[in-house]
């Protein structure tokens, strides 16, 4: 078992920057990689960003050059550092951790880009 607890959403301004945070506890030695969603209303839950146990990252196409994610294995926790950010970014943003049974997702925190 996997509890993960998203943090860091708000509002902001178009152009500004947020970090979310997601605190991993439990049998974190079981994950392969961690990753970050969104959801708008009434649209799929789609891929930001993921990073490996390796290190490796990748990003969607319209984040890619704005957002970054890390992680701190010290603290088990997984960041999305979020530069420029347009209207269109707002949405429910959620953490998620992939063992090789199971997906975990945390509760998910709300990101509204707007003036």
């Amino acid at each position: 078992q996997v509890q993960l607890v998203e943090s860091g959403g708000g509002l902001v301004q178009p152009g500004g920057s947020l970090r979310l945070s997601c605190a991993a506890s439990g049998s974190i030695f079981s994950i392969i990689f961690m990753g970050w969603y969104r959801q708008a209303p009434e649209k799929q839950r789609e891929l930001v960003a993921e990073i490996t146990s390796g290190g490796g990252t990748s990003y969607a196409d319209s984040v890619k050059g704005r957002f970054t994610i890390s992680r701190d294995n010290r603290k088990k926790t997984v960041y999305l550092q979020m530069n420029s950010l347009k209207p269109e970014d707002t949405a429910v943003y959620y953490c998620k951790a992939q063992t090789v049974p199971a997906e975990y997702w945390g509760q998910g925190t709300q990101v509204t880009v707007s003036s």
